[in-house]
């Protein structure tokens, strides 16, 4: 018998679809069609699982996944409180593969981006997805970020990235003939948990701190006829202070280029537009996390994104340091993204993926994946691995 899962959407949804042994093309089921539970010859109509993961983004699927390839003769259960998968951070990504050079040393988020980085090329190549493997550019265009670009190189080395060099200003104009800078670290290798994780942790007695906090990414699109001036993936040297990219240019799959995205406060959990809001979400993230704290310590530069999520030639003005050609009339707004980023009482921002579990009976058996932002879709074949091994040590499968 093959290998297989339920997935189960919304509160009260019908089950549908399955992934024997991987994803579907799309990355969602087939509607309307039913897949065996389990093995050890359980009835396809039981409510009760072995193992159920909550989420279907990425990271969730990808753990169902792991699980059902080393533990065939389980019931694997994922749970969607939408109508559909992956349409939260999943299904509002760049979707850049990244490459781990940005991540501490040693850290969770380095180890695990290079390696599942390497497994995302492997599975599209025996799936037959297609991708691109433009490279990218990370642009110093001030004197003083170069010794932070020359920092970052010698971090990616550290981290195992293959293809990092250093080029100079005349070398870009043969990578990117409409981009400027000072000086270039060119990479090779690089192509193109959720928002509500607090509230199943309140219920399994799971230490509250960190607390998540939605920050919105706005993106602009590059008029078609512009498009020309952009061949690859072109980002700014990042402020180490802040666990974002910055503002930059991705080429995506269907020839379009997006720009950004910015980094703002959402004042909803899933508040993709500018005036959504939810007086419970907003009130929950004051009260439980450092959020007032973040805010006085990083005033000036919030609202300077404020201020350029506003105006489009406010972005405009910082994506002209790379593409000078680039003007307002150029450019399109796009969709946006909310990234759940873990918030200390202190206000830090956690930088690494975190992952715990409760106390009590029911505690004890739950693994949460705390914080899994940004390069959660690049390492979620890895963190999946991870997972189940640790599922496998915490639950004696």
């Amino acid at each position: 018998m093959v290998p297989a899962l339920r997935y189960i959407r919304g509160a009260c949804g019908p089950a549908l679809g399955g992934f024997p042994g991987g994803f579907s093309s799309a990355g969602r089921p087939a509607p309307g069609r039913s897949w065996p539970l389990c093995q050890g010859g359980r009835p396809a109509s039981t409510r009760s699982f072995d193992v159920v993961v909550i989420g279907g983004g990425i990271v969730g699927l990808a753990s169902a996944r792991a699980l059902i390839l080393r533990h065939p003769a389980l019931s694997i259960g994922v749970l969607e409180k939408e109508k559909d998968l992956a349409i939260h951070q999943t299904g509002h990504n760049s979707g850049v593969i990244h490459s781990g050079i940005y991540y501490k040393p040693e850290s969770l988020k380095a180890k695990l981006c290079v390696q599942g980085a390497a497994l995302i090329y492997e599975y599209c190549k025996q799936k037959g997805i297609s991708y691109k493997q433009c490279g990218k550019l990370i642009v110093a265009v001030e004197q003083e970020e170069i010794p932070r670009l020359q920092a970052l190189y010698e971090r990616g080395r550290q981290n195992g990235v293959q293809g990092l060099r250093l080029i100079q200003q005349e070398d870009i104009k043969k990578k990117e003939p409409y981009c400027r800078g000072e000086e270039v670290q060119c990479q090779y290798v690089v192509t193109c948990a959720g928002l509500y994780s607090d509230r199943i942790s309140e219920l399994s007695g799971c230490n509250p701190d960190p607390q998540i906090v939605p920050f919105r990414g706005d993106y602009l699109i590059l008029k078609p006829e512009k498009c020309y001036l952009v061949k690859g993936n072109i980002y700014p040297v990042p402020d180490s202070r802040f666990p974002f990219l910055g503002v930059h240019f991705t080429p995506r799959m269907d020839g379009s280029i997006w720009l950004g995205p910015n980094a703002v406060l959402a004042f909803k959990r899933e508040g993709y537009r500018p005036f959504d809001f939810s007086a419970r979400d907003i009130m929950d993230v004051i009260i439980k996390s450092g959020l007032i704290k973040l805010v006085f310590q990083n005033f000036s530069y919030g609202v300077n994104e404020m201020y350029k999520a506003c105006f489009l030639s406010a972005t405009v003005k910082h994506l002209q340091k790379f593409i000078p050609e680039i003007t307002v009339s150029d450019i399109l707004r796009g969709p946006a993204g909310v990234r759940a980023q873990a918030l200390d009482r202190d206000g830090n921002l956690i930088e690494d993926f975190v992952f715990d579990g409760g106390v009590g009976d029911i505690g004890n058996r739950i693994l949460h994946v705390r914080n899994a932002p940004s390069p959660a879709a690049t390492s979620s074949l890895a963190i999946s691995g991870m997972i189940a091994d640790e599922v496998q040590q915490r639950f004696k499968l």
